[in-house]
C-alpha cells in the first residue's frame, strides 16, 4: 500500500476535567495554549474508565522490521483502542505487519493512508458492532513526499466506539527549524479542512480529538552542544521553554486549549540510525521534541480524561526518530447524555 493515496474504513498525576473552568485540563501547569498535564503512572485500564486507548506516532525514516512493530505496540495490550500513527513508511505492507503483530488481542477497524503518512485504528477483536460512526479523510500539503515518500500532511479517522465520539489526525508538518510559520498555517489549515466536506452543521463535535505524528517543531534559541549537554544530565526538562510547538501555542497561534503530557523523555529527533547517539553528521542538528501526541476534550462536563503515560520508546534504533507513546482512558460523566456501553 505504500506510496499509493488510499483513505480507507475496514468494518468488521491523572487528571479530571472540572464542570467549570477557562481550560478543558485541570492539575495542570497553566499556560496559554497547550497544557502540560502530568501523568499517574497506575491505571485500571477499562475497570474504572470506560474506555483506555493507546497512541503511538513514529517516524519510520524509509525503514521498517516486524520486530520494530512488535516493540512499537509493547506486549501489555489492556487497551480498548489502538491509534498508530507513521511517517514515512517505506513501500511495505505495514497494515499487514500491524495486523500480524495484534493478532491476539485486536482487529484493524480502519486506515488511512496517502504515500507515506499512515494511520491505523485498532479494537478488541469481536467488537465492531460497538462501531456506530467511521469516517476517513486526509489533507496534502506540498509536493509528491521525495524519493522515500516524505508526503507533507495529514491523514484522520473519525469513530464512535461505546458511544464515544473521537477523532484521530496524524500528521507530517514541515521540516527544518527557520519554518515555524509554514509549519502554523499548516496545522490551522488542516484543522479547517478536515471532515468539512458535505459537513452537517448540526453535527456534534467530536468529544476527544487526538493530534499526533512527526510535528517538526524545534528547540529554538540554543546551539546543539549545550542542549546535548543539558540532555546529558537528564535535564531536558529545562528545555521546554525553549521549545517551538509549546512557544506558538502560547502566542495564540496553535492548538488552543489542547493538553500535552510533560516532556519528560529525552528529544526524539534527530540520532544516528543503529544508536541512541544524536546526529553526528556534519549538521549536528539541534536535538528536538519533533514527535508528538496532543488532545482536546470538546466538553468535560461529559468525558473526564486521565494521561496514565506519555514516554518515548528508545529500544527502537532503525530510524533517525525515536516513537512516542501515549496511555489515555476516558470516563463519561454519569450525568451525561453520552452512552458508553
Amino acid at each position: 500500500m505504500g506510496n499509493t493515496n488510499v483513505v480507507q474504513a475496514v468494518k468488521g498525576r491523572g487528571f479530571k476535567f472540572n464542570r467549570k473552568m477557562d481550560s478543558v485540563c485541570s492539575n495542570v501547569i497553566a499556560r496559554e495554549g497547550i497544557q502540560t498535564v502530568a501523568v499517574e503512572n497506575h491505571c485500571n485500564f477499562s475497570r474504572n474508565s470506560d474506555l483506555c486507548i493507546c497512541v503511538v506516532t513514529w517516524n519510520m525514516n524509509g525503514q521498517v522490521s516486524y520486530e520494530d512493530l512488535v516493540e512499537l505496540i509493547g506486549s501489555n495490550r489492556k487497551f480498548d483502542l489502538l491509534i498508530v500513527g507513521l511517517q514515512e513508511v517505506p513501500r511495505n505492507n505495514i497494515a499487514r505487519l500491524l495486523k500480524r503483530a495484534v493478532a491476539e488481542t485486536h482487529d484493524l477497524f480502519a486506515k488511512a493512508i496517502m504515500q507515506s503518512l499512515q494511520l491505523f485504528v485498532f479494537g478488541p477483536r469481536n467488537s465492531e458492532p460497538l462501531v456506530k460512526e467511521l469516517k476517513v479523510d486526509k489533507y496534502s500539503v506540498g509536493g509528491f513526499g521525495g524519493l522515500i515518500g516524505r508526503k507533507k500532511g495529514a491523514v484522520a479517522i473519525r469513530v464512535n466506539y461505546k458511544g464515544i465520539t473521537m477523532v484521530f489526525i496524524s500528521c507530517h508538518l514541515s521540516a527544518h527549524a527557520r519554518n515555524v510559520e509554514e509549519r502554523n498555517s499548516e496545522c490551522r489549515h488542516i484543522l479547517h479542512s478536515l471532515f468539512s466536506k458535505n459537513q452537517n452543521p448540526y453535527a456534534e463535535p467530536a468529544h476527544i480529538t487526538v493530534w499526533l505524528g512527526d510535528l517538526n517543531y524545534r528547540i529554538q534559541g540554543l546551539n546543539t552542544h549545550p542542549v546535548r549537554n543539558i540532555i546529558h544530565k537528564d535535564l531536558q526538562k529545562l528545555l521546554t521553554s525553549k521549545d517551538q510547538l509549546l512557544q506558538e501555542a502560547e502566542r495564540g497561534q496553535i492548538f488552543n486549549g489542547y493538553c500535552e503530557g510533560s516532556l519528560t523523555f529525552k528529544p526524539t529527533y534527530k540520532y544516528n540510525i543503529g544508536s541512541s547517539d544524536y546526529d553526528t553528521s556534519y549538521k549536528v542538528r539541534v536535538p528536538s521534541w519533533t514527535d508528538r501526541i496532543l488532545f482536546k476534550i470538546d466538553d468535560p462536563d461529559k468525558i473526564n480524561a486521565a494521561l496514565h503515560s506519555y514516554e518515548s520508546i528508545d529500544d527502537i534504533y532503525s530510524s533517525d526518530h525515536k516513537p512516542v507513546k501515549a496511555h489515555l482512558c476516558l470516563t463519561v460523566n454519569k450525568h451525561s447524555s453520552i452512552t458508553s456501553r
